[in-house]
């Protein structure tokens, strides 16, 4: 097993491994490195939705996605090219952060990969933490926002009113590391709690530009057989769709995870 840095942000690159087949000793590398390194990447490997599933359950249980899942597989969700105006993903974000106890970790199977573009972009919320100003530190320590899941139901034909909602602090203590993140998206942060929306407007603002500078950024270019797995609970991730009608297909689950405290 061969790991290498991806970049200087974040990242690793995890070579000559077959996740169908790992030793309990890589298994406690590979979850170092994981937390070191908050994505990793698995390049060249050949897998089926059991293979993926079996790999993912060694990090915990498996959390089904509310929307379109494959019929045989309801923890895989199918990430297919269907054009840069049926595309939900262009947005940075943090999954389900709407759940009260958000996933942990996403893990994709590349089936099929473009022969340019299409990377997912990442950014690294541990060291936006970390550029934050004291003042504002203390700012954004004390305070808590609510996530939803209203819009996301909307984009699916679902009723918003039974969406899922939930409470996070706006800085996330990472429960295995102790390194504290920024924690929220404009994908599903409405406000600061009792604040009201017009009064949050102004810093969620800031600090989705804060939280997206290109120094805490890294970019994973999709080939076909990279397995890429991340950590929800200390990165935003954003699918750039500027490879036009080229095939992208990916296999997506998610590992549970508990309460952000």
């Amino acid at each position: 097993m061969l790991i290498r840095r991806m970049a200087a942000p974040l990242g690793a690159i995890v070579e000559d491994i077959d996740v169908r087949d790992i030793t309990p000793q890589a298994l406690e590398t590979l979850r170092a490195e994981f937390l070191a390194h908050h994505v990793l990447v698995f390049p060249g490997q050949t897998l089926t939705p059991e293979d993926q599933i079996a790999f993912a359950e060694h990090w915990g249980r498996l959390m089904p996605f509310p929307y379109g899942a494959l019929p045989d597989y309801p923890n895989i969700i199918p990430l297919k090219n269907r054009g840069k105006t049926k595309d939900v993903n262009q947005h940075w974000h943090s999954d389900m952060t709407y759940s009260p106890t958000p996933p942990k970790l996403t893990m994709l199977y590349a089936l099929d990969a473009p022969e340019f573009g299409g990377e997912t972009a990442f950014s690294n919320q541990v060291l936006a933490y970390q550029a934050l100003g004291p003042g504002l530190t203390r700012l954004v320590d004390s305070l808590q926002a609510l996530h939803s899941a209203k819009d996301l139901a909307r984009l699916y034909g679902q009723n918003p009113d039974e969406a899922s909602e939930a409470r996070h602090p706006v800085a996330r203590t990472h429960e295995e590391t102790g390194d504290k993140a920024l924690y929220v998206c404009a994908a599903f942060t409405q406000h600061f709690e009792d604040w009201s929306r017009a009064e949050s407007k102004a810093l969620l603002g800031y600090l989705y530009e804060h939280s997206v500078r290109p120094e805490f950024q890294a970019r994973h270019q999709w080939r076909q057989g990279d397995l890429v797995m991340w950590d929800n609970r200390c990165l935003l991730h954003y699918a750039v769709h500027d490879h036009g009608d080229e095939p992208r297909l990916l296999h997506r689950l998610q590992v549970q995870g508990v309460a952000p405290q």
